[in-house]
């Protein structure tokens, strides 16, 4: 990762599955099939049961979202 994302990924707050859930407005069964299908930002783990989004990652793809599928 070229040194000027890398800093811009600091600078992004992590959220968790409530406030993307919120954001999104979809389940967490949506939320996480979507991610299989590789349609939805994956998570990064924070520790073994602690898991989060990158919130530039969720906004770009709620922007990015046209209602299909």
């Amino acid at each position: 990762m070229p040194a000027a994302a890398v800093a811009d990924r600091r600078k992004d707050r992590l959220i968790r599955l409530p406030e993307v859930r919120h954001r999104t407005g979809l389940s967490t069964a949506t939320i996480y099939r979507k991610m299989e299908e590789g349609s939805f930002p994956k998570q990064r783990k924070l520790s073994v049961k602690v898991v989060a989004w990158y919130e530039g990652d969720v906004d770009a793809w709620v922007a990015g979202f046209d209602g299909t599928a």
